[in-house]
């Protein structure tokens, strides 16, 4: 980020930002420029407001907190870390301060404040002025990396993006007006109508109003916006299963094909409704070819042996003849019955003959 660009120029809502019961919560820090209204409290890690902000409700602040001058907070002021308050700074609640509380003059805290570190009373920098400061003397002593380190860190090294309000903004349950574009992330559920120079809006994100742009107005997927969206002279893109509930008016239209709107569509120009991207762009491996069931057999290859084989028949026919009694290829003789019959009478005689000739004896 160069030194000369300013991080204010547009309202930005990381991911997973809430409004809960009249409450900004951010998991980050929240960033407020000069002259801005915030007609509701505000919860995050570190909290800073430029000159004359007005919050309508508690700042809870897990670090630090710093307000620069002629800011009013209508409720309490709870600090995990150190406090700076700047000059004629208001505080309608209490002041509750774990570390060192820097504060300036005409600060007016209605009941009462309490700090466990060390209590300055004296005039503290505005915060811009005093990162100038710094910066440039870090600049002057010839520092580069030091001045380099720092605006890094402070630009960029964070575990969680900042909630970013621009200048002259003004924020509450109905409304969200900036004059510059805006960004939402993905994962948010805010309420009130979204006014800005340029929407765009991340995935699954839930808003109950309206979003109105003077340019381009962008919807992520599974997006769902219980409102019109209206653009002026630009072109609204809804992506894929986004659920518009309300009506749609722009220039031109880029419509997904999974998406829906319950209410009219009106462009001036040009509708297109596209297609929706694959959501896995992994490339996949290629699966390995089947092997076929037949595997033909080369010409080449010796003939291959059939599944069945033939078997020579086991029993062979005998021939008959009308004199001989049939008899196979080894010439043994079958008998008859007749025969057999013959045959054992032979051998009973034979034995009676035998058994008569020795009692005789």
């Amino acid at each position: 980020m160069p030194l000369r660009s300013d991080p204010l120029d547009r309202l930005r809502i990381p991911d997973g930002t809430h409004v809960e019961e009249h409450d900004l919560v951010a998991a980050g820090d929240v960033i407020v420029g000069g002259q801005s209204t915030i007609e509701f409290g505000v919860r995050g890690q570190n909290v800073v407001a430029g000159e004359r902000v007005r919050f309508g409700g508690d700042i809870e602040a897990d670090g630090d907190c710093r307000l620069d001058m002629w800011c009013d907070v209508a409720g309490n002021v709870l600090v995990g870390e150190d406090a700076y308050l700047g000059e004629r700074v208001h505080i309608a609640g209490q002041l509750m301060v774990s570390g060192d509380l820097d504060i300036g003059d005409d600060v007016d805290i209605e009941e009462g404040f309490e700090a466990n570190g060390w209590i300055v009373i004296r005039n503290p920098v505005p915060t811009v002025v005093f990162l100038f400061i710094y910066l440039t003397q870090l600049l002057r002593l010839g520092e580069e990396e030091a001045a380099e380190e720092l605006f890094d860190e402070l630009a960029t090294d964070r575990e969680q993006e900042p909630v970013l309000i621009p200048r002259s903004s003004r924020v509450s349950d109905d409304s969200w007006r900036v004059s510059t574009p805006a960004t939402i992330g993905d994962s948010c559920r805010l309420h009130g109508n979204i006014r800005a120079t340029e929407l765009t809006v991340g995935e699954q994100t839930e808003l109950f109003g309206s979003l109105r742009a003077k340019s381009d107005v962008t919807i992520g997927r599974e997006t769902v916006v219980h409102g019109d969206v209206t653009s002026r002279s630009g072109t609204v893109r809804i992506e894929g299963d986004a659920h518009i509930r309300g009506d749609v008016a722009c220039e031109d239209l880029a419509l997904d094909d999974e998406a829906e709107v319950d209410g009219t569509i009106r462009a001036r120009g040009e509708v297109q409704v596209v297609g929706s991207p694959p959501t896995d762009t992994v490339e996949q491996e290629p699966e390995p070819e089947p092997i076929p069931a037949i595997v033909p057999v080369d010409e080449q290859s010796e003939e291959p042996e059939p599944a069945i084989v033939r078997v020579e028949q086991a029993v062979r026919p005998v021939e008959q003849d009308d004199t001989e009694a049939p008899s196979d290829d080894t010439g043994v003789n079958i008998p008859d019955a007749e025969e057999m019959a013959t045959t054992d009478e032979q051998d009973v005689d034979g034995l009676a003959g035998a058994l008569a000739e020795a009692e005789k004896r």
